[in-house]
């Protein structure tokens, strides 16, 4: 079975379409575990809301609200999975009906899979928040239009799927494409390394040292691009003060090799 991590904090109008796009996969053979970082009492309620709507099985794990913690919650998740293969995605990213389909298909023994997005701008956000329910058919019509507008910074991704080739294979460790809203390993692999560096507060570069040090561990990194996009909703930038700090960090580890 697979896990989907799905990491939230406050924005439970996003957090409702994601859930609502998981629930139309045409695989439905996996799990959600929410790792919230410190969310109000709204968030709740739209879980709450979807749990009694909706058959697939959820898991809501919350920390108090002490600044990002995304690392600490996201680690609780993963002791929390019952599945095999972890699926890392974020609340404020819709994801396509195949998403969980093509993840399954990229899984593979001793690779971890990094994935891609589709950037929407603002005013396309604020409709689909609008919307009463996900629908990825009326998502779809006039995707071109969509594209020319700027509404979407991707169209072709939309509309073309690759499948499971070596030009997905990365032969080294590269900071490029790391996003960790969309990503995914082994249970067992995440578990080896144990699993994300808690110590990395404030947001930025996570991600980067998780994919590094699963590297070190002698897993290799597989593109999800043409495959598994999801489509980010546009938000304000994150408060990025320890950004810099964090990046630091892992160029440091990647310098010493270590693990």
């Amino acid at each position: 079975m697979i896990s989907i991590l799905l990491a939230t904090y406050n924005w439970p109008q996003a957090l409702k379409l994601c859930l609502e796009s998981l629930a139309t996969q045409t695989d439905q053979q996996f799990e959600i575990i929410i790792a919230d970082d410190g969310s109000t009492d709204s968030t709740e309620q739209v879980i709450e809301s979807f749990k009694n709507s909706h058959s697939i099985s959820i898991t809501h794990l919350w920390q108090e609200d002490q600044g990002f913690r995304k690392t600490k919650i996201l680690n609780e998740a993963i002791a929390a999975a019952h599945g095999s293969y972890l699926i890392f995605l974020d609340g404020d990213c819709i994801v396509q009906p195949d998403f969980v389909a093509n993840h399954r298909a990229l899984a593979q023994k001793n690779y971890l899979v990094t994935g891609s997005r589709v950037l929407l701008n603002e005013t396309l956000t604020k409709e689909l928040l609008s919307w009463p329910t996900w629908d990825f058919a009326r998502f779809c019509s006039n995707l071109i239009g969509k594209r020319l507008n700027g509404g979407i910074n991707k169209y072709w991704p939309l509309k073309i799927k690759l499948g499971n080739d070596s030009w997905r294979d990365y032969k080294k460790f590269v900071w490029r494409r790391i996003k960790g809203c969309n990503m995914a390993c082994w249970k067992a692999d995440a578990e080896s390394i144990n699993g994300f560096d808690e110590s990395m507060t404030g947001w930025g570069h996570e991600d980067a040292d998780f994919v590094f040090r699963l590297q070190r561990h002698q897993i290799k990194r597989k593109s999800g691009s043409w495959s598994t996009e999801v489509l980010h909703l546009f938000h304000k930038i994150h408060d990025q003060s320890n950004a810099a700090e964090n990046a630091r960090r892992v160029r440091e580890k990647i310098l010493a090799k270590a693990i």
